[in-house]
């Protein structure tokens, strides 16, 4: 009985790990979709990412995001294994 309990646990905490899913494209992700896949980030710096990529065209890189206001390289660095900046296949 222990051993089965260890093993639940187990895949408890694998499925409950954010590399198991894809990452988030923040060139098409919308204000929600971004405020709900990255630590830190809120409604209000999801919207300041998408009005940034709306004027300046599409990130190239996932670092091109500490030029948004209210985003920093720390922001980046937490969330960089969740992020993409195409779709992955």
């Amino acid at each position: 009985m222990q051993f089965f309990r260890q093993c639940l646990l187990l895949l408890a905490l694998l499925f409950s790990s954010t590399s198991l899913f894809a990452a988030i494209n923040i060139n098409t992700a919308d204000a929600n979709q971004i405020a709900d896949a990255m630590k830190g980030v809120g409604l209000s710096k999801a919207q300041a990412i998408v009005n940034y990529r709306e004027q300046n065209g599409q990130f190239k890189t996932v670092d091109e995001l500490s030029k948004v206001k209210g985003i920093g390289i720390r922001t980046v660095e937490k969330n960089r294994e969740n992020l993409a900046v195409t779709d992955e296949k």
